[in-house]
């Protein structure tokens, strides 16, 4: 099915896998939990599930890069109405695939605007910009597909420690900019800014590393000295 030809209607519906009883703590609003899928007697499996308080992605991990030699990562997206990735981004060596399995989300691949409903499937090649978020009135849910998995679970976790703020005001942005730079430096295979030289970018980002790493020793070392 092409982007430009995608049908709204006479689309033959998927129905999301049926989940169990949540391990240990709820995934809403926590960072990582664990969760009992499975929709026959003694075929449940315990889950991963990482939710990210920036863009309120829930992401539940169907088939880890361990499981496949790193060739393949599957996960279940749940993002509830109103929510999206915080900016367009690019995967420079990985294709993610998108199937809708509830719900209306909303791409943007470079200039394109793609509108995609239950059992549309959008595919991303390596490199390309892209953004995408809720479009409706209820959660989204999309079964992603991304090959190689490379890090990219890793990357999910790092990302969900990351504080999301009250407002998503100018200074906030700045706050978490340190953190921001060791996400790009440390997952640069995984993810990278659009339109930006890498060659250009990574040593300024370094620098912004290095310098929060001195902070928060000068930090240390100034609360071991006032307690002693």
């Amino acid at each position: 099915m092409s982007f430009e030809n995608m049908r709204e209607e006479g689309i033959r519906r998927m129905q999301p896998p049926k989940t169990r009883e949540v391990i240990q703590h709820d995934a809403i609003g926590e960072p990582e939990s664990l969760r009992r899928g499975g929709s026959a007697p003694g075929s449940a499996v315990l889950r991963r599930v990482i939710t990210n308080p920036i863009s309120g992605e829930q992401i539940v991990i169907h088939t880890s890069g361990a499981q496949t030699d790193g060739e393949l990562l599957v996960f279940d997206l749940f993002l509830p109405p109103g929510k999206q990735v915080p900016s367009r981004h690019t995967h420079p060596i990985q294709e993610e695939r998108f199937t809708i399995l509830a719900g209306t989300m909303r791409f943007r691949l470079g200039w394109r605007r793609i509108l995609a409903t239950p059992g549309d499937t959008i595919a991303i090649p390596p490199g390309v910009a892209h953004w995408f978020g809720n479009a409706g009135s209820g959660v989204a849910h999309a079964r992603v597909e991304v090959r190689p998995a490379l890090r990219m679970e890793e990357l999910f976790a790092t990302a969900a420690t990351i504080e999301a703020g009250t407002h998503h005001s100018i200074r906030h942005w700045v706050r978490q900019l340190p953190a921001l730079a060791r996400l790009l430096i440390e997952f640069q295979h995984e993810v990278a800014a659009p339109g930006l030289v890498a060659w250009l970018v990574q040593p300024v980002l370094a620098v912004i590393a290095r310098l929060d790493r001195r902070s928060a020793n000068a930090d240390r070392e100034g609360s071991t000295h006032g307690r002693s």
